[in-house]
Order: C-alpha cells, then structure tokens, then sequence
C-alpha cells in the first residue's frame, strides 16, 4: 500500500498520546493511559458493522509501505485503516519515538470514538518492519490484547532502534522507503454468562459434574465421529430400559441430546450408567485410561447385536512384533492388535519422529542374545538377533496417545513432559515406501490421514484441566469443545498453540541485549485422533432421524417437553398462585392413616393453579367445574397456624374478599413470597345427598370437627362436623354426636379436646357440662371422642384413652435391629417408643432373641452418613430414652446393631477387651485372641494372659506386643504400661515370641525394621506402598547386605528362586536407596532412637502375593486414586 496522507493533529491530542519513556515498562504497553470516556453514543452504522462481523474475515495481513520516509515529520503517522472482525483497525506508529530513541509502533481500533457501549474484542497481532534486503532479518514482535473504549490501543514504545532504522545498509529503509506489516487475529470476547454455543457455533457442551472435564472432552471426540454415534443409536434399547441403569440408552440419550438439545447437556444419566457415585465424579481420571476402559466396555454390549465388530471395525489396528536371528535363518513373530498407539513424546520433534522410534530395530548381541531353538533339535543357542515392530494394517480412525506423562527415576516422581511436539493436519504413514509396514501389509490401501481432533490436556502432573478441539465435517473450520462452552477457533490455534514446548514474550528493549524472558506452556496435546482419507465419507456420514430408535425419539422428545414445560411453568410462576382447597373428603381418608393430628395434609388434597390476577369468583366457577359443586354452595374458610404450631380453618371468606383477586386474596392469607392459598371448602349436603345451601353463620356459631377412636382396634378416624353455639354445653350434643358415630343415642362417651402435639402431645378431658365459651373452644378446634371403656376391659387395652393413644403415634418408632458382626442385614424389626427408657429397649430387644437376661444385651448407634455402626457402643444406662439412641447430629436413624454377651454389660465395662494378632515363631499362620481384663491391668498381665492360650516354641518363650498400622510396626509396648488407654479399633495389636539373638544385643548391635514394598502408580505419582507382614532383625556392625540376606531368607522360608527376583533398599521417607550385596547396612541407619524410626527400615521389594481384599475399618486412614472403572 501507498502511505496515506499524514493527519492534521491538534496540540491538544499530542499531549494526550505522548507516554513518558521508562525502562522499567517492559512488554506491549497502551498508547493511551489515563481515563476515556465511556458512554458513547454509537454512529449509525455500528450497528450494522457489528451484524456484518461474522462476514468479516476474522484473520488479515495489512501491509504498508511509507515513501519518503525520512522527510516524514509528524509526530506520528496513521496507516490507512484495514477491516478485521467486523471493525476497521489501523496502525500507528512514531517515526522519530514516542519519546524514546526507538521506533514505537501500536495497533490501534480506528473508529474509537463511535464504538458502541460495552464493546470489546480480543486480538492476537503481530507487527514487523520487513527487511527489504534479507527477508530473515525482519523484524517482527507479537503480543495479543482485549481492545475496548478505554484501551483502544496497543503495541510496541521500543520496537527497534532509530540507529537501525534509518542505517541505509541494514535493509529496513531502501530507496528512503519503509515496508511495516501487521497480521491481526481477532475474536470477539465470549460473555461466559451470555454466550450460546449452539447460536453461534451450532454445537452444545457438556456440563461438568466437578472433575469430570477428562470424560466430557472424550465424550465429544467419540459423538463427532458419525459412524461411531450411528452405531450407538443402533445398540437395541427398549422403553421400559433405565438410563441410569443401561449404558446404551445412557449413551444414546446424551448423543441424540447433543444433537438436539439448544443448552449444555448433563452427563450424570451416563456416569451413574457407569456405577459411579459422587466420589467418582470428583475424582479426576486419565482421558486414555477412560477411552480404553469405555471402548472395551461397549464392545462387550455390542456383542451378539446388529452393530457387533464396530469398536474393532473403527479403531483396531495391527501390528507384527518379531525377532529374526542375523547370521541364521530364523525369525519369530507374533500379531498384536491395538485400539490406540502409545507414542512417545520425549526426545521426538514430533509425530512422525514417534512412529521412526516406535519401529526402531533393536540389537540384540553381547548379554542380551536371543535364545534361539536349535535346528532340528530340543536345545538352544544365544544367536545375535535385531528386535522391533512393523505395522500390519492401520485403523480407520487411528487414537494417537501421547506420552506426556512418565515416570522420572532421577527425582523419583511422575513428571509432565511440556516439550514442543509437532503434529501435522496431514499425516502420511506410508512415507518412505511404507516404511512403517510389514512386507506382507496390503499396499493397495492408502494410509494417508487427516486430522479430527486435539483433546489437550492444560496443566501439571497432579491435576490440570482437558479440552478439545475438533472439527466436525473435517472442513478448515475449528471448534474448541470446553465442558459447557464451544466456540470457533482458526487452525492455529487448534494445533500449532497445542504442540507445548516454550514461549517467547517480545522483546521490549532489544537495544539492552536482554535475555528474553522464556515460559513453559502448559496446555498442550495430550491425544490425537486421525480419519483416513479413503474412509472420511464412510465415517464422517450423515445422520438423520431414522438412524434414532423410535421409542427413543418419543421418550427424548417427552424429556424435552417436560423440560420446556417445566422451563416456561417457572418463568411465569411470579403471575400464578397455587390454591390448596382441602374437603371432608381429605379429611376422611387420611385421619387414621396418613395423619392422626390436626385435620389435613395439604400436599395430598386438589390443588388449582390459578392466575393471581383472576377474580376469586370466576376461581369458584372453576371449583364447580373440577369438583361439580355449584357456586352457591360453595363456602370457603381460611386456614390460620395458631401460636401453639397447629393448624385449623379460622374463619369463612367474606364477600368483600371473594369480590377480589386471587393475588390479592392470597396475600391477605400469608405475607410469605410465593406462599400458596390454602382453603377449607365447606359443603352441606341434604336428605337426598345433594349439596345444599350453606346455613348463615353468626358470631355465635362455632364449626368443630370430630374424630372417633376405638380403643379396642387402636383406630382414629374423622367423622364428621357441625355447628354448635358457644353458649351451649357438650352435654347438649351428645345424642348428635353418637348419631354420627352409629352409636345409640344414650351411649356413655368420653370427649376430649386435641390441643397440640409439639413439642409435646396436649389433649385433654372436656368437661361436659361447660359452655363451650368457658372451655375456649373457637372455631376449628378438634373434639376427639370415644365409647368409655368397661372396668373389666381396660387392662387387656394397650391405650385405654385418646390421650394415651395420641401419646402413642407421637412417640412410636419401628426400629431396624442389625446383629454387630452382620451391619448390612436386618435381623429384626420392632415398634417401640422414642420415650421408652434404655431397660424398656434392652428388654424387648432380650424379649425378641429369647434372652432371659437383658443386661447381656450391647447396643451401638447408626452413623447416618457412613451407614456404618458408630465406633463405640452404647454404655449401660448411658442414654436415658431411645430417642437418644437414634439421633445423630440433626438425623434421626432408625437403626440399631446388637450384640449378645456372655457376661453383663455392666461387669464388661469393667473390663477392657484387646483383639491381639499372636504370631508364633515358626507357625506361619496367626491366631487372634480377644484378650478380656480389668482395666487397670497392664500389657504384662495381657502377655501372661496370652500364654495361658496359645502353645509357645520354648515354656520360657518371652513375649512383647506390637503396635502395627498399614504394614509398619509403631511401638513396642513397655509391660507397665496400662491396657486402659490402648485402642485397638484403629491399629492392630501383635502379640509375638523375642527371638533369642534380641536379647543379647552388643553394644555396636542394631534392631531394625523390616518391611515388605511394592511401587504402585496413584495419583500420577510413583508410590511405595508397604504390604505383609514387618518384622524387626537384628544386624551386626560389618554386617554387608549379603549376610543379612542370609538370614531373612531363613526367617522367611522363601525359596532360592523366588528370592533371586528380591531387591533390598534402606528407605527413609517413603524414598527407596536401593542396596548391593558388599553394602554396608549397619551404617545406613541412625545410632540412636528418633522419633518416626519406622520411617526408616530395610525395604523388600517384590510383588505381593497375597490375596486382595478391602481395607478392613482399621486400615481406612488414607485413600488412593481409584483406576477408572465401569461397573455395569
């Protein structure tokens, strides 16, 4: 481009673009610091460039080239302005300094000052002065910012020095001309609040449930390769399936939801599909462990259906590996299949660098001949051999995982491996005449790639973060699929920034020869998936509904529905109001069974939900509708909650109020948010059953209602209701009550009056012959009534009373008895009360088992979270109701566990029982003794104990106890010391002969620990971890390894060759220091007793044979990375 014209510029304008040089600022700075304005009213055609935007490229070179440079006396000069992202940008630059002696240059957002209100836009830029001499010594710096009103700006105060710019033989002002470039990248800045993925991309995300961003990022790789979404949707599934019980109908629900869905979609039907709980959820895995795991896993459901082979058909490749012998004709080879390929990222440029090692040939000659069998004879010779592997035939869809994690046996951890790794968008495994085949591989098909998707993984080797990037059709477009947000990204972005390695920050002062500052990148490549070019139309196919089973498009579709529904129901809930209208009908059903207090339970009655705008009266009409009860006789009565927590109707609507709305009504009712209308619909029925007018009521007048108990059944029910006048006596409606009841009219009943029931029960005798205004019974209240029950009858009764009885409900609890050493199983249940004492429990508990003595009974509480028995049980009349018993933190159980003694409780507490583990001396098997004291005894008096129950190698053997915890030995007891104030509910208790030689130690003799370890990996880190059982030996001073080895062979009875593959170590903090036989082993440990010596002991490491089991409750103190699995 031609210069343009230099602008005319005020003084005023000067002044405010000049920025004071400093040394101290370093990188790309803003032209203009200090406030903008930033309301600004926006030009009339903002709008419009701002529709036009997604138009615009998004990516753009601009070139300018400046004639007559060094006559140019501006201050500073603008460029003509260049359209990038849907906005014109420009470049400005200082031809003499922005007050420094260096060129400044800057991108600048040409039309700032009609910028609409809150606009912004983020650019990735770099600007270059070209050398028009050696192309190579161009001068190029790169720097990204978030544009905005305020800073509408930014670039370089240093880009080069003057000298150099205007130095006629460095090539950057040739014939008094100047070339400056600038490539500009800009994305609009995503509102993470606002954003929609699928209006502008098309796509949905996946929601993260907490750590599972590793899964979700796979889970789109796996859904945007068609042919594998196809073969999903055409696993059989039924509609009576469960998601969250099948995997197939999981995955295909998430698929056909990611199709369909406008917002992100929710991966909890799948991962409980999976087996997985909470925990698992939280728990951040491996992407190439979970898409093994997933893969194997699918390809079993597929097994014996119409899509059987698809896993094998997409992902499975060969490859041959052999050994061929050099100076004899003899090879071996063996085929191996594979679903992904390993490829090693350390000391590799990049990807075809890590297909060249991957069938690198190796020598085999010296100590490391091949065994090869003789020809024609059973014998074999050492033969010099080359090793490797060749390629039989690639997959369709070829998963490259890259080896960014390994294990550093320098510092002794798992470390990521951050280095720069190319990958390239075309990727030829045929190169060099197919060099990575076998001979017999079939040349007819090209194994010509291109690349599907990045799944990067941005972080350390403890943790990080995933997300990929994929294009979908395999067009140039790119789209970053980040949990719930997916947006376009261009193909930079998506594989060069993905290789790792180290990035430069530009120079700011480059005249200083500062070092520049470097920085590791974080977020790179962690896997690779290819599609072959000849296979990209069979794999990247179409979809359609068809493909979708019908039952589950009906029940997708039902979902959605309901979730739109559901959607507009909350939307517009600010304009409804729910009306709860209760009827004897409620009242008849549920007393005596749902209830037995207070009248109703207003969630189980007819609920309308009605617009708070409408009429009550027109409400009414949609009563007569739903329940066929006229108008007319419809009277309605508010519920009031009165100071003691109940609840009753308190008084009939009035006219004014059933002239207003519902809203209005609503708020007279409660002055709750959102609170519902509930209502007492009041109906009169005559002779014939009909509903008849409600009859006037006056102040006089007050509406009861009446419930009938029959001791002899143990049975409330609701019988009705009806008016009576305050002034008038109970006595006075005896004959109409017994009428309801179906008794005769002169039966002899009782009545009582239901006050309250929290937090106590209150019902009390009415007297008969007082008014009802002297007893203070109003409207609402509740006369509870029965038959008086003869005085022969009454002890056969449980509850002779309504008292007795509604005491009864109040308190009854069902309990779950589990028996101690079954936790799992319910033995028995039996209803007793939350007030019965701790003997009313053990009693029934001794009754239910047959016991004649309940003292003998233990009971320990339920944990409500763990859904364990609590550590301790439950001391002899420690508790004084059930209650107690039952109550943890703010829940309630209703379980308890159960043992059966063979002495009282109360003697038992006396005592102090330790479960103790013997380990006799040459018997390979241990006993465990539960050993039972007083508590004032001490671990002399548990050792006699001991011997008088096990048989010892010598009559005189001495014996010690052990602490042992996880492997390692903690303390030897003193014999003084009491038993007390030892737990062994924690830490296992190890009772054991004293070998003779510890008794006779030296002065210069050492007791060491010895302890059995493996290394594990968890957690991406290499871990020791201790198994077996740890002993203490005795070593000598001189003593070299090989002569303690001697003596733990024999200790331990293991076998020449199996002990041939032990390794020895001195480890101190968990850090192994591996041992050779001339080692001297006394002088590795400390002379004298530290605190934490077990932490230092001689380590076996071999694999552990014994058999795996769950960590006991004991062991329960540390938890490891669980492996990815998938349970169902």
């Amino acid at each position: 481009m031609t210069m343009m014209t230099p602008q005319p510029l005020d003084q005023q304008e000067d002044e405010e673009m000049l920025v004071p040089h400093s040394d101290l600022v370093e990188g790309p700075q803003p032209l203009v610091q200090g406030p903008q304005p930033m309301e600004v009213a926006p030009s009339d055609n903002a709008g419009t460039t701002e529709n036009q935007a997604n138009d615009e490229p998004q990516a753009s070179r601009f070139t300018w080239t400046i004639d007559a440079f060094s006559r140019v006396n501006n201050k500073k000069l603008y460029s003509d302005a260049f359209a990038v992202g849907g906005y014109k940008w420009r470049v400005l630059i200082f031809p003499k300094g922005n007050n420094v002696d260096y060129l400044s240059m800057y991108l600048d957002v040409a039309d700032s000052a009609n910028l609409p209100y809150g606009w912004n836009r983020y650019a990735q830029f770099s600007l270059a002065v070209v050398n028009q001499m050696h192309s190579k010594l161009t001068i190029k710096k790169d720097t990204q910012h978030q544009f905005n009103q305020r800073e509408s700006d930014w670039g370089f105060t240093s880009f080069m020095p003057l000298s150099e710019l205007y130095d006629p033989n460095k090539g950057y002002l040739v014939n008094d001309t100047v070339v400056i470039e600038a490539d500009v990248a800009v994305r609009k800045v995503v509102d993470y609040w606002t954003y929609d993925s699928k209006k502008e991309t098309g796509y949905v995300g996946l929601k993260n449930q907490g750590a599972t961003c590793y899964m979700n990022s796979l889970l789109q790789t796996l859904y945007h390769i068609p042919y594998f979404r196809k073969a999903v949707y055409h696993m059989p599934t039924t509609e009576n399936d469960n998601p969250t019980g099948s995997i197939p109908l999981a995955l295909q629900s998430l698929f056909y939801k990611l199709q369909y869905n406008d917002t992100s979609v929710a991966t909890k039907e799948l991962t409980k599909s999976f087996g997985w709980d909470t925990y698992d959820s939280f728990m951040q895995h491996d992407v190439q462990e979970l898409n093994r795991v997933l893969c194997e896993k699918l390809e079993d459901k597929m097994k014996g259906t119409v899509v059987e082979g698809t896993i094998q058909k997409l992902f499975e490749g060969h490859h041959m590996n052999y050994i061929e012998c050099i100076n004899v004709d003899f090879k071996s080879t063996r085929k191996e299949s594979f679903y992904d390929l390993q490829l090693d990222v350390k000391g590799c440029k990049d990807v075809y660098a890590s297909f060249d090692k991957y069938v690198e040939v190796e020598r085999l000659e010296g100590d490391n001949k091949y065994q090869a069998e003789g020809h024609g004879l059973q014998y074999y010779i050492f033969r010099d051999a080359k090793k490797g592997v060749l390629f039989m035939d690639f997959p369709p869809v070829l998963q490259l995982q890259l080896k960014r994690f390994e294990y550093d046996f320098m510092r002794d951890t798992m470390v990521k491996i951050n280095d720069r790794y190319e990958f390239p968008l075309e990727l030829d495994l045929d190169r060099d005449n197919g060099k990575y085949l076998t001979p017999e591989a079939d040349r007819g098909i090209r194994n010509l790639y291109t690349l599907h998707s990045v799944l990067v993984h941005s972080g350390g080797v403890h943790g990080g973060h995933y997300y990929a990037f994929i294009r979908p059709t395999l067009s140039d477009q790119w789209y970053k699929f980040d949990d719930e947000r997916v947006t376009k990204e261009d193909m930079k972005r998506a594989l060069e920034e993905q290789y790792g390695g180290e990035e430069e920050l530009p120079q700011t002062n480059p005249g200083y020869n500062n070092t520049p500052f470097k920085f590791t990148k974080y977020s790179n490549a962690y896997m690779l998936v290819y599609i072959r070019v000849s296979d990209k139309d069979k794999i990247i196919c179409d979809m359609d509904e068809k493909d979708i089973a019908e039952h589950l498009r009906i029940r997708l579709k039902k979902e959605q529905e309901e979730k739109e529904d559901k959607k507009r129901y909350k939307a517009q809930a600010h304009l409804y109001t729910i009306i709860k209208v209760a009827r004897d009908e409620d009242l008849r059903e549920q007393i005596g069974k749902d209830i037995y207090f207070d009248l109703v339970d207003h969630d189980k009655v007819c609920n309308f939900r009605i617009q708070k705008q409408m009429p009550f009266n027109q409400f009414k009409e949609e009563v007569a509708k739903e329940l066929g009860i006229p108008v007319q006789f419809q009277r309605f009565w508010i519920w009031a909650k009165r100071q003691n927590h109940t609840y009753r109707p308190n008084r009939p609507l009035t006219a004014q109020e059933e002239a207003q709305t519902v809203g209005a009504l609503r708020e007279v009712s409660s002055k709750a948010h959102n609170a519902e209308l509930k209502l007492f619909l009041e109906v009169h029925h005559g002779l014939d059953l009909q509903p008849v007018p409600p009859p006037e009521k006056n102040k006089e007048d007050i509406l009861l209602f009446f419930k009938l108990y029959d001791p002899e059944k143990e049975e409330l029910r609701y019988i009705g209701r009806f008016f009576v006048k305050n002034t008038g006596k109970p006595i006075e409606i005896l004959a109409r009550i017994n009428e309801m009841a179906g008794f005769a009219p002169d039966e002899e009943i009782d009545l009582f009056e239901e006050i309250k029931f929290e937090p106590t029960v209150m019902c009390e005798r009415l007297d008969k012959k007082a008014s009802f205004r002297f007893s203070q019974i109003e409207d609402g209240d509740i006369i509870c009534f029965q038959k008086r029950p003869l005085p022969e009858h009454e002890e056969k009764i449980r509850f002779p009373d309504v008292p007795s009885f509604l005491e009864y409900v109040k308190n009854r609890q069902i309990v779950h008895f589990r028996a101690l050493e079954k936790p799992k199983e319910d033995e028995f249940c039996l209803e007793l009360a939350k007030n019965h004492t701790y003997d009313d429990v053990v009693e029934k508990v001794a009754q239910r088992l047959g016991l004649d003595d309940p003292s003998k009974i233990r009971l320990t509480p339920h944990n409500c979270y763990s859904q364990q028995p609590k550590p301790n049980p439950i001391k002899y009349r420690s508790v004084d109701h059930l209650l107690d018993m039952l109550v943890h933190y703010n829940q309630i159980s209703d379980i308890l566990y159960y043992e059966v003694l063979d002495i009282p409780l109360p003697e038992l507490q006396c005592l102090k029982t330790l479960k103790v583990a013997f380990h006799h001396a040459t018997k390979e098997e241990a006993v465990i003794l539960n050993i039972r004291l007083p508590k004032q005894s001490t671990v002399g008096d548990v050792l006699n104990e001991i011997k008088t129950k096990v048989e010892l190698s010598h009559p005189n053997s001495e014996l010690r106890l052990l602490e042992v915890f996880y492997h390692k030995i903690y303390k030897i007891f003193p014999l003084h010391e009491k038993i007390e104030n030892i737990n062994d509910q924690y830490w296992t208790l190890r009772a054991e002969e004293i070998p003779e030689e510890e008794k006779n130690l030296g002065p210069n003799d050492r007791l060491i620990h010895v302890y059995h370890f493996n290394k594990e990996i968890a957690q991406n880190q290499l871990q020791v971890q201790n198994f077996g059982e740890p002993f203490f030996l005795v070593i000598h001073e001189g003593d070299t390894l090989a002569d303690v080895k001697v003596r733990i062979q024999k200790k331990l009875l293991v076998s020449d060759e199996e002990f041939s593959k032990w390794k020895f170590a001195f480890l101190s903090l968990g850090r192994p220091e591996y041992l050779e036989d001339s080692d001297i082993v006394s002088s590795r440990f400390q002379r004298r007793d530290v605190y934490g010596a077990w932490e230092q002991y001689l380590g076996l490491e071999h694999s552990d044979t014994t058999p795996k089991r769950a960590y006991a409750a004991n062991q329960n103190r540390h938890t490891f990375e669980k492996p990815v699995k998938i349970y169902n």
